[in-house]
């Protein structure tokens, strides 16, 4: 199969990445021991193995290819299905639609669909059944449907069993009765621990379920050698009660985790299934509507939307008009109006009007699939907190068998009998399965970033979240963050009798023919006034200067003041007083009016910056404008005067953030430019607007898809909540096995409240974690 090469940059090939669907793993043991055995392999340059949402992330270079990688997670005794593979998409290349300036009018999600049958990733993996381990994964990492009959069937059986045990033990058949009922609950009901530990143990490896395996087998082992000798001290309900209880906690487990994928799963499922494309028919040469498959959508197709429909995939409207509802996504609760030339994006609901779309990107290079991918490999990747549990894990299992084994010898030593010993013994075995240690960082960030992906924020990579924590000043770019980036026309300002409104007229009129972006704001104040604009005849652009006309006789001349012979002292005046850009409009040499246009700022900035101040952050404005522009900016948003920095030129942009560094401050950047890739990158923390470009998004920790400053507190917020969570859950997994093996060891707990409590441990993690779904601003 082809992996898909690398670009050549600089005469080296960067290492190529691929993503395995891992099954077999059960704990954190089982996800440490593969990415051990992968960085081992000559060529692999990283491995992470993500035990929540099993998949690995492995980036490698010749000569090992990626049949070798999956060789070798089976010959550790996983499964492994290739997902993808090739270079990894920078977060500018796969949210190039959100470059434009006015993404509010881009439309949500889109998303190769899952009906399709060739594009993208989901089309990748029908290309890879070579790869995928048809063994019997889900026994040894059951899902909630192999889960549930053999839960169901260990509870029926157990509870005649602890009945037997616990209210009628002297009945003279109880030792057989509970004999034939446990067998099945400890043999077919706890075989997906048998089966991993046994496939475990081929390797010379253990794991939680090693602990499980032992100990369940270790007293119903004790308790026939007992029965067939006379005994009375049976230990079959111990046997059939952890296992129930294990396979209890496992189930829900198993629910919550899947539960965690929502989020990401509500994007992938965002897509229209089918289409109606526009065909000529080859006879009648008429063109007409014909239904297919998204799937089979190729670019420049043009495709159908009426109201109430979703966008199949991300294109141009070339006929109509609508009201697109991009909620889903971008978080932007109002429908957005689009028109012939506007873009939209493919899962977006078409609210009012039929709509003609051409279909621009399909499948892989969709906008949603970019965005599933970057949320996918954040949720891959390990923050540092959880490499110190991964590590913990790997020789937890191993020194808990250690003392399993000195606990059973010491209470026999002591005058215990073997029984006694069996069930302390096992009760060590039970307590310590490390499953909610392993559980503790994965759930959570599934989960988080899951719920960022809905937000409209994409957090690249686990080691964000603790870079957050940390920040305490956050630098806003003006252009394109605290502002849309697109010019209005602000004030006017007429010498003698001239009306402002005759200014307009004339001003608008000429500047008709300019492509600049302040003739674009004027012509625009026009319209929005329901002015009528003569004709014009003679037009001609002054680069950089301005141009000139003629309306009916007169020339007329709109720009800078170098182009007037006299500029009235009260119009000079107006434009130094005036932040933003001012050009002059007059005739015969004299300038009649002055034009001020200026950024608009967001309607959300105000609000957004007092949240950010909430949140412990000290904002400050970074700007290559004037400083009278950016004063102005400051003052209506809420910044301090003596946090603005102007007339800021890009590479001092990177200076600046360096400067605040060495005073000792840690500093959030958010931008969407070019010119603020080196700040971003330099800043702890570099957050890009999803408006801007692909080089301010690659040079980013965090993508924010909303247009909108508001989104910069909902990164931080969530980033902030997802690592107290995480922080939250080892706490709890740390000081439950430091605090119950002691307590086991001692003989205070006995198996069936250890079997219970270790069940209870991971469903109250992933339970934790799910409460992030409810995050909100």
């Amino acid at each position: 199969m082809s992996t898909g090469q690398a670009p050549v940059t600089t005469g080296e090939r960067a290492p190529d990445e691929v993503r395995l669907a891992i099954t077999g793993m059960t704990c954190a043991s089982c996800s440490a021991r593969i990415e051990r055995k992968l960085s081992k392999v000559a060529g692999v340059e990283s491995a992470s193995v993500n035990l929540a949402t099993e998949k690995a992330l492995v980036a490698f270079t010749a000569p090992v290819t990626v049949e070798q990688i999956v060789a070798e997670v089976k010959k550790t005794g996983y499964g492994a299905t290739v997902i993808d593979s090739g270079e990894r998409p920078g977060a500018g290349a796969l949210l190039e639609k959100l470059r434009a300036k006015e993404l509010a009018r881009h439309s949500a999600p889109s998303a190769p669909s899952p009906a399709g049958p060739s594009h993208g990733e989901h089309g990748d993996r029908t290309d890879q059944t070579d790869h995928i381990d048809h063994t019997d994964h889900l026994d040894h990492t059951p899902a909630q449907d192999v889960l549930k009959p053999r839960l169901v069937t260990a509870i029926a059986l157990t509870v005649p069993v602890l009945l037997l045990a616990m209210v009628l033990p002297a009945f003279a058949a109880s030792p057989w009765l509970q004999f034939l009922l446990a067998t099945p609950v400890v043999f077919w009901c706890a075989w997906p621990f048998h089966r991993a530990a046994a496939v475990n143990a081929r390797h010379l490896a253990s794991t939680m379920d090693t602990l499980v395996s032992l100990g369940v087998l270790a007293a119903w082992g004790y308790s026939v050698v007992e029965l067939l000798q006379g005994g009375m001290h049976l230990y079959f309900e111990v046997a059939a009660v952890v296992t129930t209880f294990l396979l209890t906690g496992r189930f829900l487990e198993a629910r919550a985790k899947d539960s965690g994928r929502d989020a990401l799963r509500s994007l992938l499922d965002l897509g229209a299934k089918d289409v109606s494309v526009l065909r000529i028919d080859p006879r009648t040469r008429v063109t007409g509507e014909t239904r297919i498959p998204v799937g089979e959508l190729v670019v420049g197709d043009h495709f159908v939307v009426r109201p109430g429909e979703k966008v199949a995939t991300d294109g141009v409207v070339i006929e109509g008009s609508s009201a697109v509802d991009a909620s889903l996504v971008t978080g932007e609760s109002t429908p957005v109006d689009v028109a012939a030339g506007d873009e939209v994006t493919g899962g977006a609901v078409n609210s009012t009007g039929r709509i003609v779309v051409e279909a621009r990107k399909v499948g892989a290079d969709t906008m949603l699939a970019g965005i599933q991918r970057l949320v996918e490999s954040a949720q891959t990747g390990k923050a540092d907190v959880q490499r110190l549990a991964d590590r913990v894990s790997a020789v937890f299992v191993p020194v808990v068998l250690v003392l399993a084994l000195v606990t059973f010898v010491g209470w026999l030593v002591t005058g215990h009998d073997v029984g006694t010993a069996l069930a302390v013994a096992v009760t060590v075995l039970i307590i310590a399965c490390p499953c909610a240690l392993g559980l503790a960082t994965p759930t959570a960030l599934l989960v988080g970033t899951g719920r960022g992906a809905q937000l409209g924020t994409l957090i690249k990579g686990p080691q964000v979240l603790e870079d957050t924590r940390r920040v305490d000043t956050v630098v806003l770019d003006k252009t394109g963050t605290i502002t849309t980036g697109e010019l209005r026309l602000r004030s006017i300002a007429v010498r003698g009798k001239l009306s402002k409104k005759a200014a307009l007229t004339a001003a608008a009129a000429v500047e008709q023919g300019s492509e600049h972006p302040v003739a674009h704001a004027v012509v625009a104040g026009a319209r929005l006034a329901h002015l009528d604009l003569p004709r014009i005849t003679d037009f001609q652009a002054n680069p950089g200067e301005g141009a000139t006309a003629r309306i009916k006789d007169t020339e007329v001349t709109v720009g800078k003041d170098v182009l007037f012979e006299r500029v009235d002292p009260e119009l000079l005046e107006h434009a130094r007083s005036h932040a933003g850009t001012t050009v002059f409009v007059g005739w015969d040499g004299v300038a009649q009016a002055a034009l001020t246009v200026e950024d608009t700022v967001r309607e959300s900035s105000t609000a957004a910056v007092a949240r950010l101040r909430a949140l412990g952050l000290t904002p400050y404005l970074l700007t290559g404008d004037s400083l009278s522009n950016a004063r102005s900016v400051a003052e209506q948003v809420g910044i301090d005067q003596a946090n603005v920095r102007a007339e800021v030129m890009p590479a001092q942009k990177h200076e600046v953030v360096t400067a605040l560094q060495q005073s000792g401050k840690v500093v959030a950047m958010v931008g969407d430019g070019v010119n603020d890739a080196a700040a971003l990158a330099q800043a702890d923390l570099g957050l890009a607007m999803g408006s801007g470009t692909d080089v301010a998004m690659d040079s980013a920790d965090i993508v924010l898809v909303r247009p909108d400053l508001d989104a910069v507190g909902d990164a931080i917020g969530l980033s902030r909540e997802t690592l107290r969570i995480i922080k939250q859950n080892l706490a709890w997994a740390f000081g439950y096995n430091t605090a119950a093996i002691p307590l086991a060891a001692f003989g205070l707990l006995n198996p069936m409240i250890a079997g219970a409590t270790m069940a209870l441990s991971s469903v109250l993690v992933v339970s934790n974690s799910l409460r992030l779904k409810r995050w909100s601003r």
